[in-house]
C-alpha cells in the first residue's frame, strides 16, 4: 500500500516542474513544446533524486535494524547464561544437601547398630544375673563390659604397636607424670644440656594421641606428641623444652626428627587403614629458617605420595604473624599437596576465607573455649555456629581437650565432628620394635642376660616403631572364637 508521504512528494515534484515550465514559458519566452519538455526532463531528475535517496535511506534503516537484532540475541545469550549459572548453583546445593542428608543418616545408623550391640551384651548380662540370683548363689563378676562402662563409651581404637592400658582414672601414675614435675625443678641450663644429649643419644619419643569422630568415636587421625627421656629415664614434656630449643637453635633440628619419625609412623598406619592420618608439628623458628626448611621441603618432596594423610600442624599465632618468608614456604609446602592445622587458639576472631586460601583444612579449638557462654558476647562469630562456617571453607573443626561425658553432648550440639582429648585417649608412647621371626628368641636371651648383668630388667631401646603381626578380623575372628583355641 502506497503510502501517503509517497503521494505527497510525486504531487510536490509534478508542481515543481509544471511550474518551472510555467515560468520558462510566460517569463523567459521560451515555446511551449520546450518548456513542456525542459519541465517533463526536471520531473524526471525529480523521480530519480527521491528513488536514489529512498534505496540509501531503506539501506539504513535495515543495517540499523541488524545491529538492532545483534544487540538482542546478545541479551538473549547472557540472560541464558545466567539462568544456566542459577540452575547449576541450584543443582550443586541440591547436591550437597543429598549428600550431607545421606552421611547423617549412615552416622544414626552406624550409632544405632553400636546401642543395639550394647544393649545385647546387657541383655546378656542382665538374664547372667537372673540365673544367678534364681539359684541362690552370690552374684559373680560378669563376663561382659556392659556392667562395667557406660553404654556411651565405645573403646577407642589404638593401633597394634601402641601398649594397652587401662583408663586413665584407674592407672597409677606414670613415668611421663613424674617426669613432668620433676621438669619445673630444673634450670634452663640443665634442660638445654638434657635436650642436646637426648638429641645425640637419640632419646627424643614420639607419643601418638588419636582424634576420634563424633558421636561414632572412631580414630581418624593420630597427633605426634613429642617427649624427651633424660639420661635417668625422667619423661619431660615438650612444653617443658621447646622454648629452650628455639632459643638455642635446636628446633629446627628436632622438627626434622620429628617428622622423620612422623613419615615412619604414618607408613605402618597406613598399612592397616589407607584412611588414617597423622599431625605433626612444627615450630615458627624452622618455618622461617631458610635452610632448615629447605631440608625438610626436600624431605617432604620425596613423600609426596603421604601428602593428603599427612597434616603439618601450627600455632595460631604463627599464622597470625607470617612474614614474607614464612608465607612463601607455606606457599611451597601447599603446593605439593600437604594440608595445615592449627592449634593453639586462644579466641574465635577467625578469617576462614583466608585461612582456606593458604592450605588450612583442620582449626583445633579447646572445648573450654567453645562452651565458654562469654564468648557468645565477645566473639565475632557464635560457638555454635562456627563449624559451618567454616565447613563452608572446607575447614573441619575439632575440640581438643575433652575430659568429660558432658562436653561431648555440648559439643554435638555445636555439629562439632572431631574430638580429642584424655576422655577418649591419653597419649600413648610407640611400642619398641620386634625382634625377627629367626633372631627373636637370642634377642630376648640376649635381652635378659644384659638386664641381668647390669642390674635393670629394662628391655634395650629400639628407635622405630614395629608392627605387630595382623589380627584376624571380621568373619574369620568369629570363627576362630567360635572353635576355640587349638
Amino acid at each position: 500500500m502506497i503510502r501517503i508521504s509517497t503521494i505527497f512528494i510525486a504531487i510536490c515534484m509534478v508542481l515543481v516542474a509544471a511550474s518551472l515550465g510555467l515560468v520558462l514559458y510566460s517569463v523567459a519566452g521560451i515555446s511551449g513544446t520546450e518548456s513542456a519538455i525542459i519541465a517533463l526532463t526536471a520531473l524526471t531528475f525529480l523521480i530519480l533524486y527521491n528513488a536514489v535517496s529512498m534505496r540509501l535511506r531503506d539501506r539504513t534503516d535495515v543495517g540499523s535494524q541488524i545491529a538492532d537484532l545483534s544487540r538482542g540475541t546478545a541479551d538473549l545469550a547472557r540472560q541464558v547464561a545466567e539462568f544456566g549459572r542459577r540452575l547449576a548453583t541450584i543443582e550443586s546445593r541440591l547436591t550437597s544437601v543429598n549428600s550431607a542428608g545421606a552421611d547423617r543418616v549412615h552416622a544414626v545408623v552406624g550409632e544405632i547398630n553400636e546401642l543395639g550391640v550394647l544393649v545385647k551384651q546387657l541383655a546378656v548380662t542382665v538374664a547372667s544375673h537372673d540365673d544367678v540370683l534364681s539359684a541362690g548363689v552370690p552374684a559373680a563378676a560378669p563376663a561382659g563390659r556392659a556392667d562395667r562402662e557406660p553404654l556411651s563409651e565405645p573403646k577407642t581404637e589404638i593401633p597394634s604397636f601402641l601398649p594397652e592400658s587401662p583408663k586413665m582414672a584407674a592407672a597409677p601414675p606414670s613415668p611421663a607424670a613424674a617426669g613432668e614435675k620433676s621438669a619445673s625443678f630444673r634450670s634452663q641450663a640443665q634442660i638445654l644440656a638434657a635436650l642436646r644429649a637426648a638429641i645425640e643419644a637419640n632419646r627424643l619419643d614420639i607419643y601418638l594421641q588419636p582424634m576420634v569422630t563424633l558421636p561414632q568415636r572412631k580414630v581418624r587421625f593420630y597427633e605426634a606428641v613429642l617427649r624427651m627421656r633424660d639420661e635417668n629415664d625422667s619423661v619431660l614434656a615438650a612444653d617443658d623444652f621447646i622454648g629452650t630449643a628455639e632459643a638455642a637453635g635446636l628446633i629446627g633440628r628436632i622438627d626434622h626428627m620429628v617428622m622423620l619419625r612422623c613419615v615412619q609412623v604414618l607408613r605402618r598406619l597406613m598399612v592397616r587403614n589407607k584412611e588414617v592420618g597423622v599431625f605433626c608439628n612444627v615450630a615458627a623458628a624452622t618455618l622461617a629458617n631458610s635452610t632448615t626448611f629447605a631440608q625438610i621441603l626436600d624431605f617432604l618432596e620425596a613423600n609426596r605420595a603421604l601428602a593428603p594423610s599427612f597434616v603439618i600442624e601450627f600455632k595460631q599465632a604463627t599464622f597470625r604473624n607470617l612474614g614474607a618468608t614464612e608465607t612463601e614456604h607455606l606457599a611451597a609446602l601447599a603446593q605439593r599437596g600437604y594440608r595445615f592445622s592449627i592449634d593453639h587458639v586462644t579466641d574465635l576472631r577467625i578469617e576462614p576465607r583466608e585461612l582456606a586460601d593458604r592450605g588450612v583444612r583442620f582449626i583445633k579449638v579447646p572445648a573450654a573455649l567453645l562452651l565458654d557462654p562469654r564468648l557468645s558476647s565477645t566473639s565475632d562469630i557464635h560457638p555454635s555456629d562456627l563449624s559451618d562456617l567454616l565447613g563452608r571453607f572446607g575447614i573441619d573443626l575439632i575440640a581438643e581437650r575433652i575430659e568429660g561425658e558432658r562436653a561431648v553432648v555440648d559439643l554435638l550440639d555445636y555439629d562439632v565432628r572431631f574430638g580429642q582429648g584424655f576422655l577418649f585417649a591419653p597419649p600413648r608412647p610407640l611400642r619398641p620394635e620386634a625382634a625377627s621371626a629367626n633372631g627373636g628368641a637370642q634377642a630376648n636371651k640376649a635381652q635378659e642376660s644384659n638386664g641381668a648383668s647390669n642390674g635393670s630388667g629394662k628391655p634395650a631401646a629400639v628407635d622405630a616403631p614395629a608392627i605387630d603381626p595382623p589380627r584376624a578380623t571380621g568373619n574369620a575372628a568369629l570363627a576362630r572364637r567360635a572353635a576355640g583355641p587349638g
